[in-house]
């Protein structure tokens, strides 16, 4: 039996009085869901999206009292910088499904797979399907993008089976099965920031996040069709479920 949890209208001051570490996903979170990405030869083009002025005015008022607040995604470095560069000095950023976090100007890298996605990466660079519209650049996992599944990318990380191939409807994340998953990230961050699992409030929307929001104390799930929580946003509107979330905690704390 699925569970979607209550209405975000539920979270309370007597869930949030414990809360210490607000994790926010990316996409289909913080900003819409889908990337512009187009590559050819070795041109890459790709859009950068831009955090909502109204998220960041509420980032940095969470931040104000006292919640240290984390972006777990599964992008890269530089791409989560360029997003979030208006709150950078407010908020920490684990990139990569758990790979490392930056925090302060300072990167703990968490895990080291250069070995056993080497080969795999060169391999899927060889496979020639139109549906693939490129390989986002990231350090620790490898990202394709596509218009739809493509078998034969699926075919190759099967048969290595260290690795899990996840496709979220627009790429396929390939990295170290239970090695690099946004909870390990979590988990290495709580205990970088002296914390326990129920001083954090995590939200997700989309299948790699079932891991991370069963580490958190509160799991907020932004579209319960995909993944469960203890509350719920809903995907209606045109307001997105970070601005849903962090407006309903800082009505709650006054």
């Amino acid at each position: 039996m699925k569970k979607e949890g209550k209405p975000i209208e539920f979270l309370d001051a007597k869930v949030l009085k414990r809360i210490k570490l607000i994790v926010l996903d990316v996409d289909g979170v913080v900003v819409p869901r889908g990337t512009e990405i187009r590559q050819k030869g070795d041109e890459l083009l790709m859009k950068i999206k831009r955090v909502p002025v109204e998220e960041i005015e509420q980032i940095r008022k969470l931040v104000g009292k006292g919640f240290h607040v984390n972006i777990n995604s599964g992008r890269g470095l530089w791409m989560l910088q360029q997003m979030f560069f208006d709150v950078l000095p407010f908020v920490s950023l684990t990139y990569e499904n758990g790979s490392a976090t930056w925090y302060k100007g300072k990167v703990t890298q968490h895990v080291n797979v250069f070995k056993e996605l080497r080969s795999v990466s060169e391999d899927l660079r060889n496979v020639k399907d139109a549906r693939i519209k490129g390989f986002e650049p990231k350090e620790f996992i490898t990202t394709v993008h596509c218009t739809g599944r493509v078998k034969e990318i699926e075919k190759i990380v099967v048969r290595r089976r260290k690795l899990y191939t996840d496709w979220n409807g627009e790429a396929y994340d390939i990295g170290v099965k239970r090695v690099q998953t946004k909870a390990v990230g979590l988990k290495k961050l709580i205990k970088l920031l002296k914390l326990k699992r129920k001083n954090v409030l995590a939200m997700g929307d989309n299948f790699n996040d079932r891991e991370l929001l069963d580490c958190a104390g509160v799991a907020v799930t932004a579209d319960k069709g995909r993944v469960d929580g203890d509350f719920h946003v809903p995907l209606d509107g045109d307001i997105l479920p970070a601005q849903r979330l962090m407006a309903r905690i800082l009505e709650v704390t006054g």
